[in-house]
């Protein structure tokens, strides 16, 4: 293929994986059966310290950020770059979708129609991080932490990966309970993200968009 042919495609696909997973995080938030683990963290942040949840969300993206390029144990500027460059736009487009969700109350459906639009949105947060992660060119600080967990120490296991990555969000949760002593955005669907998300990712690879293949950048530790 066409090495013009091939970026375009790749940034087609880029864009409407920034979009389905932004969309598909704000569908878990508003249905209130569960976050997706990173997002319900940053609800709780955003709570506590009474900031717009779209900045907390791009503030938590740098830490994150920082914190891969010590995983990575040198500088990758390729890396640290492209994750602000996902964070802006998605942070903020989360924040969007949540607001446009806002009219149709899906709080206020019965418990299993919200229970049926938080799987919804759980299947669409890990199709979009399954493609935009092949699409090789930039992704989210929190997934490229679970990308160089999976890659770098954990053999390619996408499960375990993800399972790994949640311990920081985890962390900050519990603390920011026993602050304010509330726990907000968690239900059945964090859990299920928390030990389903990465099966769900590493089935999205095979099956959506299978001609989309991951292209390592990273080595493995000594």
């Amino acid at each position: 293929m066409n090495k013009g042919h091939d970026l375009k495609r790749r940034m087609s696909y880029l864009i409407f994986a920034i979009i389905l997973d932004a969309a598909a995080n704000a569908l878990m938030i508003s249905s209130n059966m569960g976050s997706a683990v990173w997002m319900a963290s940053g609800v709780n942040i955003s709570t506590l310290i009474h900031v717009p949840y779209g900045t907390t969300l791009f503030v938590y993206a740098i830490l994150v950020t920082i914190t891969n390029q010590i995983l990575l144990s040198k500088f990758d500027g390729h890396i640290f770059i492209s994750n602000l460059l996902f964070s802006l736009p998605f942070s903020y487009l989360v924040g969007f979708f949540t607001w446009a969700y806002g009219p149709l109350h899906f709080a206020q459906m019965n418990i299993v129609v919200r229970f049926l639009i938080d799987i919804v949105g759980l299947v669409g947060v890990s199709a979009g991080t399954s493609i935009y992660q092949r699409c090789n060119l930039i992704q989210h600080p929190n997934d490229e932490l679970a990308y160089l967990l999976r890659f770098k120490y954990l053999h390619g296991s996408a499960g375990w990966g993800q399972l790994f990555s949640y311990t920081p969000p985890v962390v900050i949760m519990i603390i920011c309970y026993l602050i304010s002593g509330r726990i907000l955005s968690v239900g059945i669907g964090t859990i299920l993200a928390m030990f389903i998300q990465g099966v769900i990712i590493g089935w999205s690879d095979k099956l959506i968009v299978p001609s989309l293949k991951h292209h390592l950048r990273i080595g493995k530790t000594n």
